[in-house]
């Protein structure tokens, strides 16, 4: 008779079979295109890889910059694991991915790892991808001022339903200015002037894009000073109030904020020049307490913050916090994070997103991340069963499926 499996080898055993839903990444449906990046060239040329490239090479930026996506990789390839170990975590995170998909990377054999990835077509990868990785629903970001995303929802396509969509709005709060002339351009009486008109035709263009897309929440990626007081003159105040909050009301949907983020401290880096800076949470608290109607969704990008946004989240019951994003997803940061949450919030977060841009990277984050939410959640247990209060297997499923996307599909549908 088989001897029952001790309580760290159930926890890690439910966590790893518990199927994902991924409530942000920077992918697409493969209907998309060369949009949905994926395969061993894109993994290398991700920004975090670039900026760490960048510590090593003995070259300018532009040269860098000049080279092909081919020529790019194997600088990054000979920087990071040939000529040094690849041990932070964007490396180890490709060496995750490589060996999970069943490739030999004791060899370091760049060329073969091509040749490897060659031989797929993006339908049956992204199958691939989801299965080895657990995830049953992938949210993407989708924004209507991208020129090259915004024609395949006009033309429409069929919609693969493992993909869904969050509607991206940084334009409308980040540079009204130059939104204003674009949502004229399509058929929306906005002026300069964010008047209740102009508001009214932001709602109308929101509604409009919910609709087409099926966005499941609109989401905006805000520098760390924002702040927000009702009635505040503000463009960026005006239009949350007047146009993103009403229409939040109309269709029951979340505004998510994603705070933290300095964008191009370094312009030579391109995509991997942007930093970090702690936000004011007063303006989430704000937020929460003038519009109750409204759900909130908010993931902060210093460290310094999260204890302030656990307990913003204890007070307010409309916001959700989610995931370690960007800089804060690393195990040492995601470990402290989670246990943080948990103790503070219990099961209502949801702990980790992607955040993935490739989509081969939906493998490494969620088999680093369920090795770090298994042992947090152990510890927790084992407090638990010291009291005598012995967590049940079908009691750890339940939980498991509410940080892995449950507790945020009802947060929605509250």
């Amino acid at each position: 008779m088989q001897a029952p499996a001790s309580l760290p080898e159930t926890v890690t055993d439910i966590v790893a079979r518990a199927p994902v839903y991924d409530i942000h990444t920077h992918l697409y449906d493969p209907a998309f295109g060369e949009l949905l990046l994926w395969g061993i060239d894109e993994l290398l040329t991700y920004h975090y890889l670039v900026a760490e490239g960048f510590r090593q090479f003995d070259l300018p930026y532009e040269t860098f910059w000049q080279l092909s996506k081919t020529q790019q990789a194997d600088a990054i390839w000979n920087a990071l694991f040939i000529e040094r170990s690849p041990i932070s975590e964007a490396c180890r995170g490709i060496l995750t991915t490589l060996n999970a998909l069943g490739l030999d990377v004791k060899q370091r054999d760049l060329p073969a790892l091509r040749q490897h990835f060659a031989q797929w077509n993006v339908g049956d990868f992204t199958t691939r991808c989801l299965e080895v990785s657990n995830v049953r629903k992938v949210c993407m970001t989708n924004s209507p001022f991208d020129d090259l995303e915004r024609p395949v929802w006009e033309r429409g396509f069929d919609r693969d339903p493992r993909f869904v969509a969050a509607l991206r709005i940084d334009p409308l709060l980040l540079d009204w200015p130059n939104t204003a002339p674009k949502l004229r351009a399509w058929g929306y009486e906005v002026s300069a002037d964010v008047d209740g008109q102009t508001c009214g035709e932001v709602r109308r263009f929101l509604a409009d894009w919910t609709r087409k897309i099926d966005a499941q929440y609109c989401m905006v990626s805000l520098t760390p000073d924002f702040v927000f007081e009702e009635g505040a003159p503000d463009p960026v105040a005006q239009l949350i109030e007047h146009a993103i909050l009403p229409h939040g009301r109309d269709h029951g949907q979340a505004f998510a904020m994603m705070i933290g983020v300095k964008r191009s401290v370094n312009p030579q880096l391109r995509l991997a020049g942007d930093s970090v800076g702690r936000g004011d949470i007063s303006a989430v608290e704000n937020l929460c307490a003038q519009f109750p109607e409204n759900k909130f969704l908010c993931t902060m990008l210093s460290r310094e913050n999260q204890h302030e946004l656990c307990v913003a989240a204890r007070k307010f019951r409309n916001l959700h916090v989610f995931g370690c994003w960007w800089f804060l997803n690393n195990p040492s940061l995601i470990e402290e994070i989670t246990r943080m949450r948990l103790e503070l919030l219990g099961l209502s977060v949801t702990p980790q997103h992607s955040d993935c841009r490739v989509l081969d990277q939906l493998i490494y984050k969620w088999s680093h991340s369920r090795g770090i939410i298994a042992k947090v959640l152990t510890e927790k247990y084992e407090g638990l069963a010291a009291t005598g209060w012995e967590p049940t297997r079908p009691e750890i499923e339940r939980d498991v499926q509410e940080l892995f996307g449950g507790a945020f599909e009802r947060f929605l549908r509250s």
